[in-house]
């Protein structure tokens, strides 16, 4: 458990050890979030993610993409097609 006094602006000093454990930076937002009668303080960059990934679960296995080589001849073929089209098709 770690301590923090609110100053009269009401900001507070993150101990270090609770900074290392959320990984933050100078210039990093946090976010409060309420659960119940708690507030939970996390890395708001941290919490995007986990959001993102949460939404993204099982789109590529729907799209028929099950290894990295899939993933990467997808992104190979979309090069290609832009490629195409930006510079093949000028006369």
């Amino acid at each position: 458990m770690e301590l923090a006094r609110i100053t009269s602006k009401g900001q507070i000093t993150i101990p270090i050890g609770i900074r290392k454990k959320l990984n933050l930076k100078e210039g990093d937002k946090v976010i409060f979030i309420e659960e119940g009668d708690k507030i939970v303080f996390a890395n708001s960059s941290m919490i995007a993610l986990k959001e993102i990934q949460e939404g993204m679960q099982g789109v590529a296995e729907k799209q028929g993409m099950y290894t990295e080589d899939d993933v990467n001849n997808l992104v190979k073929d979309i090069r290609k097609e832009i490629w195409e089209k930006k510079y093949e098709n000028h006369d």
